[in-house]
């Protein structure tokens, strides 16, 4: 059965792209039909940043653009267009205030996702752009290499344009399955291979099980591959059962997924004390192993290292952990200090990638017109979010990418195309 409203402007996916996408486009004059295939729109939105939303951050266009990589200038246009500050101001002016916390992130006052989902949903009511759940997209329809509209459900839904924000594969649970890959790649459009980015990494190290759980705080975190440095954090790092995770190894995550696949030697290299170089550890050493000569190193190292680390340390430089400061030798110091500043683990793999934050990968950014996120191969066809090879780090970033080429997507679909009568 043919839907006989005929909407001017289809957005596929109600994700944080597609109800930005959505709300732009009706607000510049469009009519507007947003199908989500999920029960409820925004679900991966409603629990991102553990709940809290990490709506963007406060870095300026540039730095922003250095956090994704190789193809962040792709971003610039739609970061000029509707930037952070923009972002702010446009959640404020719906009653949403926003706070910028350390690292520049940006959460709401409220440190409450859901609520920007609500916000959303009411924005686009009052837009008046339409939402239709449960409606999964099948196929895409063209005359002329021009869009015409959807199959979804079985119907026939006629558009003039089409936005495509169905975003990637990570949290499927939240809806994001691939489909919008398989509907870019129907109509001709290339597929950089997906993969899982900002995502925990695996080691074989048997000593992780006992460090399960452990968070070190203001460590440098460094990824090797083939035994080169190739990247260094400062900050967070968490252990569990089977690998790393916390932010710096997210952030370096993307790298070594990539490294992995190509079957490179990849590895993770902790320094566990990176506010004293070596001449100042090694006095720290041996002022600790003087002054406190008649305990036992497994003592000693607590003014070093989280207790849970202590053991670790002693196993890995082959001491006896009953061994007092004064029966320490010059080789095992030296053995000491070395480890203190290289943790080395090697990396065997990443989760899965349902574990993922985000998706590597995705509609290839040379196939797409960064002035208006429109197809370079279609009329009428816009992308927008996760769906496009786009990926950052950790710290709003990613989100900030949605709103921006959602936004700009909208935006240019109502009011810079030539539409069919």
């Amino acid at each position: 059965m043919s839907d006989t409203i005929k909407p001017r402007i289809i957005v596929v996916g109600g994700g944080a792209a597609g109800l930005m996408a959505a709300g732009a486009a009706a607000m510049n004059g469009a009519r507007v039909l947003l199908l989500e295939k999920m029960k409820q729109p925004g679900r991966k939105l409603a629990i991102t940043g553990k709940g809290r939303c990490n709506l963007s951050n406060s870095a300026d266009i540039a730095g922003c653009i250095e956090h994704f990589g190789k193809n962040g200038r792709f971003l610039r246009q739609a970061l000029q267009a509707f930037s952070n500050h923009d972002l702010i101001e446009f959640f404020a002016t719906l009653g949403l205030e926003t706070v910028t916390e350390r690292g520049g992130r940006i959460f709401p006052v409220n440190g409450k996702a859901p609520e920007v989902v609500q916000v959303l949903r009411q924005w686009l009511k009052k837009s008046g752009a339409t939402i239709r759940l449960s409606t999964p997209v099948e196929k895409l329809l063209l005359e002329n290499n021009r869009i015409v509209g959807v199959v979804a459900n079985g119907a026939t839904f006629a558009g003039s344009a089409l936005i495509l924000a169905t975003g990637g594969l990570s949290y499927p649970v939240t809806g994001s399955t691939g489909d919008g890959y398989r509907l870019a790649e129907s109509v001709g459009h290339h597929i950089i291979p997906v993969r899982p980015a900002l995502i925990p990494l695996l080691s074989s190290d048997s000593s992780l099980k006992n460090l399960a759980g452990l968070s070190l705080r203001n460590v440098n975190v460094r990824l090797f591959i083939k035994q080169k440095k190739v990247k260094e954090i400062l900050g967070e790092l968490l252990f569990t059962e089977d690998g790393i995770s916390g932010p710096t190894v997210l952030t370096l995550s993307g790298m070594a997924v990539d490294a992995l696949a190509n079957q490179d030697e990849v590895s993770i290299s902790i320094d566990l004390k990176p506010a004293l170089d070596e001449p100042k550890l090694e006095a720290r050493l041996l002022r600790d192993l003087q002054t406190r000569s008649k305990e036992t190193l497994h003592s000693l190292l607590r003014g070093l290292l989280p207790q849970e680390l202590v053991g670790t340390c002693l196993e890995r430089n082959s001491i006896n952990p009953d061994c007092c400061g004064h029966q320490v030798t010059q080789a095992q110091r030296k053995r000491l200090r070395a480890w203190l500043k290289d943790f080395r683990l090697p990396i065997s793999g990443c989760r899965s990638m349902a574990e993922a934050i985000v998706t590597a990968g995705g509609v290839d950014t040379k196939e797409i017109d960064p002035r208006t996120m429109g197809s370079r191969l279609i009329k009428n066809l816009f992308f927008a979010g996760e769906l496009i090879d786009l990926q950052a780090d950790t710290g709003g970033f990613n989100l900030q990418a949605a709103f921006s080429s959602g936004h700009l997507a909208g935006t240019a679909a109502a009011r810079e195309l030539d539409y069919a009568p």
